[in-house]
Order: structure tokens, then C-alpha cells, then sequence
């Protein structure tokens, strides 16, 4: 991410003011994948950051110097986004690469992951000379404030953008949240593997019966962390082996607090039953 160009735009343009926005609305989509890639044994994620708006006063203005900047390695705790910045700032001096920040889920403006893609099956002749150069680059969810830049683009612009950042950013126009939304738009309620581990997350409820009355040093249950990365499958599981749903956090947050916080509107009733 370090090495990619830099591409400024106007952040009181009306149109990025609404990119901010819709990333803050759907950055559980975010958390939710990146929840499950810290779970993975193979990683499945080849880029995956936030962008923060950092600022800090200028001395010969009253506006203060506002840069957006990409973390890495993130957290989410249902309230603050979490991580290290990867970025070098160009003016600011209270920041430098390699920080640890926490900020608010609403000062985030942007984020960004991308997976990689299924290559199309061959077929004939035109298979006996395929080759790994033919691999598609990883495809990029998410990206608000990138493909509103993406619009402003010529095409030739926009492919000289996408080859800087070695992926494929789609439409400009449609623009996805969750992996194979379109083949598969259940994903957008669930992600797979919260589904495909049911079973193998009952054998170890079952296995480690404390893990449903623990909290850590912050009152975060394990019903908790499910919900805030809205997994219906492991919530139902949770609850069905006795936890209480009514456990808070050290902040007096309760899951259900956090399914209405993130809108994780599939979890609500089953919370509140």
C-alpha cells in the first residue's frame, strides 16, 4: 500500500462527503471479513485497510490540515476502528508511519479490501496456452472514496490508477460489499463460513463451556464479539448453550446494543427473543 501513488481530491465535495458516509454505514462489512480472516489458517485477503481522516491545527490558518491516510492490521471493538498507519504524512507532524490509533467508527473515511478471483476455466486450444500471467488481479470491495475519484477519471486515467494499485476496481457505478455479492446475495446477510462452521463452532462450545460466561478485561463477552461481527449462525449457538444476553460491557453495552448500534438487522429479534 506504501508504494501506490497518491490520488487527492476535494474532501467538502458533495459526492465525497457522501463516499465518507456510506463507508461509515458499511464498515461492519469490512470488520465482518476481517473478523473471519484472523480465523483463517490460509490468509484470503491480499489488501485490507481503513482510511482516517487525521488533522491537527495550522498555525497560519484557522482551517485546520486535514489529511486522509490508510491503517492497517485492525480492530473493531463495536465503537473505535483500530490499527497502524501505513501512510506518510505529507503536513501533518502529530503522526508518523507505523502509529497505533483508535478513532471513532464516524471519523473513518474509507475502507478497503480485496480478494483474489477465480480464474475462468479455459476452454479448447486456448487452454493449452494459458499460463499464470493470466491470473486476474485481486478484486477490490468496498472503496468509496476510490471510486468516486475512479469517476472522475478519464478511462486512461482510471486505467493507470487501477494498474498502480494492482487491482481490479470494477464499475465506478456498482459497488460491492462482501465477496460474490451478486453470485450469491445471501452473503450480504451472512458470510459463508459463519454458515459452513455451524457445527464444528457447536463441538467447541460444547468442548469449552466457559468460553459462553467469560469476559475479558474490557467486559467483552464472546456473545458480544459474534454480534458486533454479525454472525447469526455462531449468536444462535451462543444463545442456545445458555449465555446471557444481557451481560454489558465495561462501557454498559449489551450484544443487542451493538446489533441496533451496527444495524445488523438480521441479529436484532433474535437478541431481543
Amino acid at each position: 500500500m506504501e508504494e501506490n501513488p497518491i490520488f487527492f481530491a476535494d474532501g467538502a465535495d458533495p459526492k465525497m462527503l457522501k463516499a465518507y458516509k456510506k463507508a461509515q454505514e458499511t464498515f461492519k462489512y469490512f470488520w465482518r471479513e476481517q473478523s473471519w480472516e484472523y480465523r483463517r489458517i490460509i490468509p484470503g485477503l491480499s489488501v485490507s485497510c481503513v482510511k482516517v481522516a487525521f488533522s491537527q491545527e495550522d498555525p497560519d490558518s484557522e482551517t485546520p490540515i486535514v489529511e486522509h491516510m490508510w491503517i492497517n492490521e485492525i480492530n473493531f471493538d463495536g465503537d473505535k476502528v483500530k490499527g497502524y498507519l501505513i501512510n506518510q504524512p505529507n503536513e501533518l507532524t502529530n503522526i508518523q508511519v507505523g502509529d497505533y490509533v483508535e478513532v471513532p467508527l464516524n471519523e473513518i473515511s474509507d475502507w478497503l479490501f480485496a480478494m483474489p478471483q477465480k480464474a475462468k476455466k479455459s476452454k479448447g486450444l486456448s487452454k493449452l496456452f494459458s499460463s499464470s500471467s493470466d491470473s486476474l488481479p485481486p478484486k477490490a470491495y468496498g472503496g468509496f472514496t476510490i471510486q468516486k475519484m475512479r469517476s472522475d477519471m478519464s478511462p486512461s486515467q482510471r486505467k493507470n490508477h487501477d494498474d498502480a494499485w494492482q487491482m481490479d476496481f470494477g464499475d465506478f457505478n456498482d459497488i460491492e460489499v462482501v465477496y460474490e455479492q451478486k453470485e450469491n446475495p445471501e452473503n450480504l446477510i451472512e458470510h459463508p463460513m459463519s454458515r459452513n462452521m455451524k457445527e464444528d463452532f457447536v463441538k467447541f462450545i460444547n468442548e469449552n463451556p466457559d468460553e459462553i460466561t467469560g469476559q475479558d478485561a474490557n467486559g467483552y463477552s464472546l456473545l458480544h464479539a459474534e454480534t458486533i461481527a454479525g454472525n447469526l449462525s455462531s449468536v444462535e449457538v451462543i444463545l442456545k448453550a445458555g449465555a446471557d444476553r444481557n451481560l454489558k460491557t465495561n462501557s454498559g453495552k449489551t450484544a443487542l446494543d451493538f446489533a441496533k448500534q451496527l444495524n445488523w438487522e438480521h441479529l436484532i429479534p433474535v437478541l431481543e427473543n
